[in-house]
C-alpha cells in the first residue's frame, strides 16, 4: 500500500509536461499482440496500469521492455493462454485483450475485468459486437469465453445501442483481422480511438472514419509494425493540471497539449472566469482569477469528459456561489465527496446532482483515494489546505498520473509517496 503526503498552502508555478494518454496506452498495449512483429511505442506514461499490462503480456509469453517512456512489445512468440485473474482483476482496461486475442487467435478466455468502482460499466455492447462478428460468447466461472468457430470472424454491420469507448475499441481490435468489412455505427469519437486506428493503419490495417460516428474496417491477414508509434498527450492529465493552475497557480505553463482535445473543458474554465493563453501545443494559466459558479454536464466526446468532473471541483470550491455537476455517464462517480467533506469542502450529491459551494476553511485530513480521478481531486484539495493531508490508497492515483510526485515538486508543491508493508 502507498500513502501520499501533501503539505498544502503553497502557490504553484513553473512548467509541467503532459505524458502520453493513459486511455490510449491501455488499449494500445493489448492491440500490440495483433502484430506479427515487435512493436515500439514512445511517450508512454509511467503509470501502474502500464506495469500491470506488462504482467499480463508476460503470462502470454509476450516480452516487453519499458524505459523512460519507450515501450517495446514483442508478440512473435505469443502463446494462446487463458487470462483468468491476477492483474486482470485489478485493471478494467484488461478487457481489451478480449478483442485482441479474438482477432489474433479466433478465441479468448479472459476473466471479468476489475478497475475503479465508479458504478455499473457493463460489457454487453462488447459482447454484442463479438457475436455480430460470428463469435460465440459464454460467461462462466467469473470469465468470458469467446470463440469464433472454424470459419473465423466475418465482417458485419454493428449498431451500438449506446456510445461506448471500450466497446468501440474492442470491436475494432477484433474486426481488424476479420474477413470482409465491418461497420461500427454510433461509434465513440474520442481522440484515443483515432490514436489506436492510426497505430493499426500504420501496421497495414484498413480503418476509415475513426473519430466519427461510423467506422469502417476492412479486415487484413497480417499486421507488421514499421515505425515507432508516438502516443497522443493525455487530455485528462492536462485538464487536471489546468484545474490546479486555476485554483492554486501563480503562473503555470502546461506543455505537450493537443489543445483541440480540451475545447469543452477550456470553454468551462473560461465560463468560470479563468484567464489563460492557448499556444500551439501549450496553455499558460496566470492564476489569481475571481471564479464564477457554473454548471457542468458530462457527455461523450466532444462533450465535457466524465474523467474531468472530479478534478474541476478544486476550481469550483473557490467560486462565490453554488456550482453544479451532472454526470450523465457515471452518476455514481461520487466517492470523492465524503472525503472532501472531511477536509471542509461544502459538497454534496443528491438526486444525481453534485452541488459545490465556496469553501474557505479547508483542513488537512487522512482521506482515501478509492479510484483514479477521485484521488486526483483529493490531491488538488489537499494542496489548497494550510495543513498536511495523507491520502491512503495512493496507488490509485499512480495508476493514471505519470510521474505525479516529480511533476508536482517541479511546480513547487510539497508532495511525497511513502510505501507501507
Amino acid at each position: 500500500m502507498k500513502k501520499m503526503i501533501i503539505r498544502g498552502g503553497k502557490k504553484l508555478s513553473g512548467e509541467v509536461i503532459i505524458g502520453g494518454a493513459k486511455n490510449s496506452t491501455v488499449a494500445l498495449i493489448p492491440a500490440a499482440i495483433l502484430a506479427d512483429t515487435p512493436v515500439h511505442f514512445d511517450s508512454v506514461p509511467d503509470i501502474l496500469d502500464v506495469h500491470n499490462l506488462m504482467k499480463i503480456l508476460d503470462q502470454m509469453n509476450v516480452k516487453s521492455e519499458f524505459n523512460e517512456g519507450n515501450l517495446t512489445v514483442d508478440p512473435t512468440m505469443i502463446k494462446d493462454e487463458p487470462l483468468p485473474g491476477g492483474a486482470i482483476k485489478s485493471l478494467r482496461a484488461s478487457y481489451y485483450f478480449m478483442g485482441a486475442l479474438l482477432g489474433r487467435f479466433g478465441r479468448a478466455i479472459v476473466g471479468f475485468p476489475g478497475g475503479d468502482n465508479i458504478g455499473p460499466r457493463p460489457i454487453d455492447q462488447h459482447i454484442k459486437g463479438f457475436k455480430a462478428l460470428g463469435a460465440e460468447v459464454i460467461e462462466e466461472d467469473d470469465a468470458v469465453i469467446i470463440t469464433s468457430g472454424p470459419e473465423g470472424l466475418k465482417g458485419a454491420r454493428i449498431f451500438m445501442d449506446l456510445v461506448s469507448v471500450g466497446a468501440t475499441i474492442n470491436i475494432l481490435l477484433a474486426a481488424v483481422r476479420a474477413k470482409g468489412t465491418t461497420v461500427i455505427e454510433n461509434a465513440a469519437k474520442e481522440p484515443e480511438i483515432i490514436d489506436i486506428a492510426t497505430f493499426l493503419n500504420n501496421m497495414g490495417a484498413h480503418i476509415r472514419g475513426a473519430g466519427t460516428g461510423e467506422i469502417r474496417i476492412q479486415g487484413v491477414d497480417s499486421l507488421r509494425a514499421v515505425n515507432t508509434h508516438t502516443i497522443i498527450p493525455d487530455r485528462i492529465e492536462a485538464g487536471t493540471y489546468l484545474s490546479l493552475a486555476a485554483a492554486m497557480g501563480e503562473g503555470v505553463l502546461v506543455k505537450n497539449v493537443i489543445t483541440e482535445h480540451l475545447d469543452s473543458f477550456l470553454a468551462k474554465l473560461s465560463e468560470m472566469g479563468v484567464t489563460f493563453k492557448v499556444n500551439e501545443d501549450s496553455i499558460f494559466v496566470p492564476g489569481g482569477d475571481e471564479i464564477i459558479p457554473i454548471e457542468v454536464t458530462t457527455s461523450p466526446y466532444p462533450g465535457f469528459a466524465t474523467d474531468l468532473q472530479q478534478p474541476i471541483t478544486a476550481v469550483m470550491i473557490k467560486a462565490a456561489g453554488e456550482s453544479r455537476i451532472v454526470d450523465t455517464l457515471y452518476p455514481e462517480r461520487i466517492k470523492h465527496i465524503p472525503e472532501m467533506q472531511r477536509m471542509g469542502v461544502k459538497i454534496e450529491s443528491k438526486d444525481g446532482v453534485i452541488r459545490i459551494n465556496q469553501s474557505t476553511e479547508l483542513t488537512g485530513q487522512t482521506v482515501y483515494a478509492d479510484e483514479i480521478r477521485a484521488g486526483a481531486a483529493l490531491l488538488e484539495v489537499a494542496l489548497m489546505t494550510n495543513g498536511t493531508t495523507v491520502i491512503e490508497k495512493a496507488e490509485n492515483i499512480l495508476r493514471g498520473y505519470d510521474c505525479v510526485v516529480k511533476k508536482m515538486t517541479n511546480l513547487s508543491a510539497d508532495v511525497e509517496i511513502i510505501d507501507e508493508d
